[in-house]
């Protein structure tokens, strides 16, 4: 699994990056790799994620993460919702390094992962909780927190937006990240108080398409 600290990985990571405008350093470049090696490693016992080939970790898991940072303020605070191995939490929080940010599962073992990542990386005012986020959403110490709510293909637009509007700041915003824009999802929240911006966006070297709906 050192591949995924070779020069090539690291490379289609700044690569595929500075193609979106996301300038990536060295550093940034390595602590991903540890993430995508721990991943790797956890994932031949705990089936953490389908994606296994490491151009494939490096574009749809990382680079895909990366895309919503200018969207993003330093000295903010995040929670990511159905945070899974950690996307697009943690390379956000790489990214961002005052981000202060709470990754939530519903998945004990992808809890505990994310755990070990925190360590590993030793990532300072982050944190993995391990809640069904209906519950969580009614645990006064996390309600109106967080300037910002993100989700990676967690659920349905309309229903994560209903479960993460609890946790966010007056001012707050929803960052939904979708494989594709559907106009059934956008009418579903139009009775929302804010209306949503959708950017679309193409995955470098795969050309997949992707959107972001921000409320």
């Amino acid at each position: 699994m050192n591949q995924f600290h070779s020069d090539k990985w690291k490379s289609i990571i700044q690569e595929g990056s500075a193609e979106l405008g996301i300038h990536v350093t060295h550093q940034q470049a390595e602590m991903m790799a540890v993430h995508a090696e721990e991943l790797m490693r956890w994932n031949q016992k705990k089936n953490l994620t389908a994606i296994t080939d490491p151009m494939d970790i490096a574009v749809k898991h990382f680079i895909d993460s990366l895309i919503p940072v200018h969207r993003i303020p330093d000295n903010t605070s995040l929670i990511d919702i159905g945070s899974g191995g950690g996307f697009p939490g943690i390379p956000l929080k790489i990214m961002r390094p005052t981000l202060r940010v709470t990754l939530v599962d519903a998945s004990l073992k992808k809890v505990n992962f994310l755990k070990q990542v925190i360590r590993l990386l030793d990532l300072e005012n982050t944190e993995a909780v391990h809640a069904r986020i209906e519950d969580m959403g009614k645990d006064p110490r996390y309600r109106e927190l967080f300037d910002t709510a993100i989700s990676r293909a967690f659920t349905d637009l309309e229903r994560f937006a209903g479960l993460a509007f609890p946790f966010l700041k007056n001012n707050g915003q929803l960052i939904a990240m979708k494989s594709q824009k559907t106009d059934d999802e956008l009418k579903s929240i139009s009775g929302f108080p804010k209306q949503p911006v959708v950017e679309t966006y193409t995955l470098p070297f795969q050309g997949a398409i992707r959107s972001l709906i921000i409320l």
